[in-house]
């Protein structure tokens, strides 16, 4: 299906959480606030993705008084046009922007009302049962079994229209699936979060149809509908602590452009405060405010699935803006040396806009222009690396710069980067076998060859370093590991804060290692089981 813009203008589509903003939700906007607010609930959620939304959903229904905390704008349907240089400033992290310490990956992370469930590309894949095993066997996590998980996992695809995408892929994801059936490679249909999609292929610029089941369309308008409040541009600075309890949650309110603070302040008591502002985020208010951390935890071990790519040219137009951005994936190379032997990695594409393109197939004035100028024929690829489950796999550690902000300093291994030569040849056997004229391993020592035999000879050759290899992540997971033992988590199996009574983190930050897949349904469902146990167990 082509892209028809004016297909999606005269559409008559509600702009589902605007209507019920008008319709007296309690939705405040932080940057208009004239004086410091002081407000109280039962429970204090602080972000609005995946883990706070669906949080907030379950305890709302529950009867509790709940109150959402967002560091980012509110960005509706109405505001979704499509353009890449409007959705990355206003609905990225740091204006996608965020990079590593060393400034080597890109590490792309949702920043609004409904986090990144609001820009990624909708794959919703369950917890691996190899990474859940791994857990409960090298990490004392206990109470997460691959059964136990299976009723919250069917409540949360019921819910968010989770299934596998019944449309035939487009070409930039049909070259897996030609390949892999050609070479004997296991391949498989990705599940999606959406109803009545129109198959723009504009995911990551906000979906313009509310066809995307993220939590602005869906955990958090019923959570609102049943009393929450919702503050959004209010920055979660840091918590306040008394008698091994958290006593108060300081927010500063930031101006209408999400940047600088008004020196407006927002004082939030509850019964219970739940963190879910993301894997660094959450880590990053933890650390501002000096959190008990006996065994120095909080940060540590935190996992990217890092990624490198694959480019390759094809005689026919692939046309890698338009379609369901991702619907077939490979796992072949993902568990063959099990989980705690040699990395494995998972294969998918992504899709190539103009702006995202240019700057992932790199190369400057001339080589550029001549790259740009085949993007209808270009095809990515690229391997999601299952980094934490081995000794010697890359980890990072999140840390605060000198304003307060957080930072974090991912170090890659030769272990990770043999994992990524072994990617980089997986992936140009598969776009060589679909047909492929040229295929380009993302690299600043790399070029488009034309065979085969030359593209692995220089693969071979390739020296694997940071700035040279382009990589990039749109999963950060870990820095809050939960586990029964205090030594080893931040949390326990139920992502309560071991010295904190009161605090629980409901965000991939409590993965002891990365998942694996693409990671936001495994972040709903322990968000689901744990809000529930929260809400059966909570005091008046």
């Amino acid at each position: 299906m082509g892209f028809n813009k004016q297909r999606v203008n005269s559409m008559a589509i509600k702009d589902v959480f605007l209507e019920g903003v008008k319709a007296g939700w309690k939705v405040h906007n932080a940057s208009l606030f004239t004086k410091d607010q002081r407000l109280e609930a039962d429970v204090v959620i602080v972000g609005s993705g995946a883990g706070g939304a669906t949080s907030a959903e379950i305890l709302a229904a529950a009867g509790l008084k709940v109150l959402v905390i967002e560091e980012g704008p509110l960005r509706t349907s109405s505001d979704f046009k499509m353009q890449e240089a409007t959705a990355y400033a206003e609905l990225y992290q740091e204006g996608m922007a965020r990079m590593s310490k060393d400034g080597g990956i890109s590490i792309m992370q949702g920043r609004a009302v409904g986090g990144s469930t609001l820009i990624n590309w909708t794959s919703s894949f369950r917890t691996p049962a190899e990474t859940l095993k791994h857990w409960a066997d090298q990490h004392e996590v206990s109470g997460l079994s691959e059964e136990t998980l299976k009723p919250w996992f069917e409540r949360i695809e019921k819910r968010l229209g989770i299934e596998p995408w019944p449309i035939a892929a487009n070409a930039n994801n049909e070259v897996i699936k030609k390949a892999c059936q050609a070479l004997g490679y296991d391949w498989a249909v990705i599940p999606r979060n959406v109803r009545d999609c129109l198959s723009l292929g504009f995911c990551g610029m906000g979906c313009p149809a509310n066809a995307k089941q993220s939590m602005l369309v869906t955990c958090l308008p019923a959570s609102l509908q049943k009393g929450s409040q919702l503050i959004y541009l209010a920055r979660a600075e840091r918590l306040t602590f008394k008698q091994g309890k958290v006593a108060e949650l300081e927010c500063l309110a930031l101006d209408a452009r999400g940047v600088e603070t008004t020196g407006k302040r927002i004082t939030l008591k509850a019964k219970h405060y739940i963190l879910a502002g993301g894997a660094i985020n959450t880590p990053a208010i933890l650390l501002r405010s000096q959190a008990p951390d006996p065994y120095k935890l909080c940060g540590k071990r935190t996992f990217l699935h890092p990624v490198n790519f694959s480019a390759a040219q094809f005689a026919e137009q692939v046309n890698p803006f338009y379609g369901a951005p991702q619907s077939i994936y490979s796992d072949h190379f993902q568990w063959q040396a099990g989980a705690a032997g040699a990395m494995g990695y998972k294969l998918e594409v992504p899709p190539l806009h103009p702006a995202f393109a240019a700057t992932i197939l790199g190369g400057k004035g001339e080589q550029n222009a001549q790259r740009m100028a085949k993007l209808p024929n270009t095809h990515m690829m690229l391997a999601l690396m299952r980094d934490g489950f081995h000794p010697a796999s890359a980890s990072g550690k999140v840390e605060l710069r000198s304003d307060g902000s957080p930072v974090l300093d991912y170090q890659m291994t030769d272990f990770t980067w043999q994992a990524m030569r072994r990617a980089y040849l997986s992936m140009a056997e598969i776009q060589f076998a679909a047909g492929a004229e040229k295929v380009f391993p993302v690299h600043n020592q790399a070029d488009y060859m034309t065979s085969l035999a030359e593209t692995r000879r220089v693969i071979d050759g390739l020296d694997l370093a940071i700035h040279r290899a382009r990589l990039g992540s749109a999963h950060v997971m870990g820095g809050c590991a939960m586990s029964n033992n205090p030594k080893l988590g931040v949390t326990n199996s139920r992502g309560v804060h071991h010295q904190i009574e009161n605090l629980s983190i409901h965000d991939g930050s409590l993965f002891p290692t990365s998942v694996g897949a693409n990671p936001q349904l495994s972040i709903y469902a322990l968000a689901a089981l744990f809000a529930d146990q929260l809400a059966s167990g909570f005091e008046a």
